[in-house]
């Protein structure tokens, strides 16, 4: 299996507009981050998980020709938002793109796509087939997959297991059970936001806590604000087995 960390950035990504902070200005290509979101191949599935406003440039970043389903997380816009330029794999593929998420995430790619959805399509619509996921493993031609719940803030967000790899983005609580399904992955990327504390997203102290507690091989951090730091400084002060994703991160697992 091998991953590739399309966007490790919070919501705003980093640079952030109108911020002159030193991150912001960095001219470290790590510290140039788009929005989350990752690529997974395989076998010979091919498979994103999320598309943001940065999906796009994504793509054509990773020169990814081929995708073949989209996981989401949940339903904010900097995890949906570039659902539509799906549309050049229904073109090439001359297929449906199918995606899966829970109801209430459906509910509102409904809402906000709604020309995508609706009964009479206006030419060159993308075509997309959905596919309502519960908290229970679930299958993609023959790779298993498992939801991880967790809490991001109020708000129901999925994690993915899938074979030895665990994503988790935009948390700020775990439970004990949902840990379990965590426990005995290889790789495992984890948000970290900041380093002081945040209403729904874990800071790099809890991270860290959360991270020595499952204690993968190797632990990435990902959805980091410009408020974390340079890359290159935080790296410095990070336990062993435990780093900063980066846009264009390539893992195999």
């Amino acid at each position: 299996m091998k991953i590739t960390v399309l966007g490790s950035g919070t919501s705003q990504g980093v640079p952030t507009i109108t911020c002159e902070c030193e991150v912001c200005r960095s001219l470290d290509f790590r510290d140039k981050r788009l929005r989350s979101s990752i690529h997974v191949e395989i076998d010979e599935l091919s498979l994103v998980i999320d598309t943001g406003p940065d999906f796009r440039q994504q793509m054509l970043n990773n020169q990814i020709r081929q995708l073949d389903a989209i996981l989401y997380t949940h339903e904010h816009k900097d995890h949906t938002a570039g659902m539509d330029d799906v549309r050049s794999f229904n073109f090439k593929q001359n297929t449906d793109m199918p995606i899966y998420a829970r109801e209430q995430v459906l509910a509102q790619l409904r809402k906000e796509f709604a020309y995508v959805f609706a009964e009479r399509k206006y030419p060159g619509t993308p075509k997309i087939s959905e596919n309502k996921i519960i908290n229970a493993p679930f299958k993609i031609q023959n790779i298993n997959i498992t939801p991880i719940h967790v809490m991001h803030h109020k708000l129901p967000v999925f994690g993915f297991r899938i074979g030895d790899f665990t994503y988790i983005t935009d948390a700020n609580a775990i439970d004990d059970k949902e840990l379990e399904k965590i426990k005995g992955s290889k790789i495992l990327i984890l948000n970290a936001l900041q380093k002081k504390e945040h209403l729904s997203h874990f800071n790099l102290k809890k991270a860290i806590t959360i991270a020595q507690n499952i204690d993968a091989e190797q632990t990435y951090f990902s959805h980091i604000s410009h408020t974390m730091g340079l890359h290159k400084s935080v790296t410095k002060e990070l336990p062993k087995n435990i780093l900063l994703a980066y846009d264009g991160l390539k893992l195999d697992v």
